[in-house]
């Protein structure tokens, strides 16, 4: 089941003793992949007499709810990718922080001699400790 964004929903509930409360709702999966609807007290309609200002309170809860979903998706990053961009940034001709001949040296054995061994490995350790054992 694809996960989905959780917005939840702020509603008004009443106590058995009257008092009036805002409740907010939201669904997630159980360890077993089945949904359950959660719900949480937020506070009285006396700390927060607006449904705005208890959305406001509830953003912080919402950003936990979707933490999960709110990552980026792994994808490999493979070792030319790692040295094209250090080359651009880090060995330009307007970087300070190297001297000209250490930028000409780096560039040159990153690709004379790096990049042709490496180039097409990902950023997976496995895969890296894999080849290191064969040489």
């Amino acid at each position: 089941m694809n996960l989905r964004y959780q917005r939840g929903h702020v509603r008004g509930r009443r106590k058995k003793n009257g008092t009036t409360y805002w409740e907010f709702m939201w669904r997630e999966q159980d360890g077993l992949g089945k949904r359950v609807r959660r719900t949480t007290m937020i506070g009285t309609l006396e700390d927060y007499p607006t449904r705005e200002l208890a959305q406001a309170v509830v953003n912080d809860l919402r950003m936990r709810i979707n933490e999960d979903r709110n990552r980026k998706t792994n994808h490999n990053i493979k070792v030319t990718d790692l040295i094209d961009h250090y080359v651009s940034t880090e060995l330009s001709t307007t970087e300070t922080r190297y001297s000209h001949a250490t930028r000409i040296i780096y560039r040159e054995f990153l690709i004379r001699w790096i990049k042709p061994r490496w180039g097409n490995f990902n950023d997976r350790s496995r895969n890296l400790a894999k080849r290191l054992e064969k040489t």
